[in-house]
């Protein structure tokens, strides 16, 4: 496995991580949690070292997994987590909540749920309005200080408040969606990330799994599966953004490759610093994706993706949803 340093201040990290998130939430049905340790430690064995969780994946329950998988093995991986949302006593969730004392809790309860001494890196999930990022940076600064985290990190953050935050606590990485049908963070964002050097941990990097081909039918997403809501994943924008899948096609025809690896490719090739995390809860498709660091993309090859990625139709996210993301 290839590594790639996570920003100019972090430790090396597998070239492509796991997103850990699908194993107990979002998707629709949850596999058994016996089943995703397993492919957890068979991430491992193929050389994943960058594991990436968060405590309102369930809420708690994907740390509980990702806590049990990795105990026999946490000090050969880098453990990220994340802080920010109002978690309710009944298990609901809405709304952002970054002030300081809850970041202490969030931050003792992932430790015992991810049954570790210390955090590797410790992300704000979104970026709470109602509190500033200099206080949310401070109480991190803290935590560092008191050797519960190791690295600080944003999420969907913008460029101001990336600028400020490293003011006070240097950040290692910033997490963000980024494929080749989701870019707008490239004019303004990621100018100051590669300034500052910050890493890029790239969170969706497939698509939300369209990219890989797999999903051609709006009506073969089920129930309870959060695409079903993303204007992308509608049936017109579905049947309109499946040309760029037949180019990934056609490309790993010629390269011997998957749709699913073209597309990893394109996000390790934009820049050496950015670190793609894709979910999956099979281990095929798991292998499927790690191969994706042995395939190279000519100027052609990327030029011909930028082309049919500006067509694609539909938002990624519905506009309440894009309001929350702090950019």
């Amino acid at each position: 496995m290839k590594v790639r340093k996570l920003g100019i201040s972090g430790p090396d990290v597998s070239a492509i991580g796991l997103g850990c998130m699908g194993m107990s939430f979002s998707y629709g049905e949850i596999p058994p949690t016996k089943d995703m340790i397993k492919l957890i430690h068979q991430a491992h064995d193929l050389g994943v070292t960058f594991f990436d969780t968060a405590e309102v994946y369930g809420p708690y329950t994907n740390e509980l997994l990702v806590g049990e998988a990795l105990e026999p093995i946490r000090d050969t991986v880098v453990l990220a987590t994340k802080f920010g949302f109002e978690i309710k006593e009944d298990g609901s969730w809405r709304g952002t909540n970054s002030r300081p004392e809850k970041i202490r809790a969030a931050c003792e309860g992932s430790l015992k749920s991810l049954r570790t001494d210390v955090i590797d890196l410790f992300y704000q999930h979104r970026v709470d309005p109602n509190v500033p990022i200099e206080d949310v940076a401070g109480t991190v600064k803290d935590l560092i200080a008191e050797g519960k985290v190791r690295h600080f990190g944003l999420s969907e953050a913008g460029a101001d408040t990336i600028r400020r935050a490293h003011a006070v606590q240097p950040i290692t990485a910033l997490q963000s969606e980024y494929s080749l049908w989701t870019r707008q963070h490239e004019q303004k964002i990621m100018p100051v990330v590669e300034e500052l050097g910050i890493g890029w941990v790239a969170y969706s990097p497939l698509g939300k799994g369209f990219l890989t081909g797999a999903i051609k039918d709006a009506a073969e997403i089920k129930e309870g599966d959060f695409r079903k809501a993303l204007p992308r994943y509608q049936p017109e924008a579905m049947k309109n953004n499946q040309a760029v899948v037949d180019l990934l096609k056609e490309i790993g025809r010629e390269k011997g490759a998957t749709p699913a690896q073209i597309a990893l490719a394109w996000v390790l090739a934009r820049k050496p610093w950015i670190i793609p995390i894709p979910g999956t809860t099979k281990l095929h498709r798991l292998e499927e994706n790690l191969k994706a660091i042995d395939v190279d993309l000519t100027k052609e090859d990327m030029t011909r993706i930028n082309e049919a990625a500006s067509m694609i139709q539909g938002g990624r996210y519905t506009e309440a949803i894009e309001a929350t993301t702090g950019l």
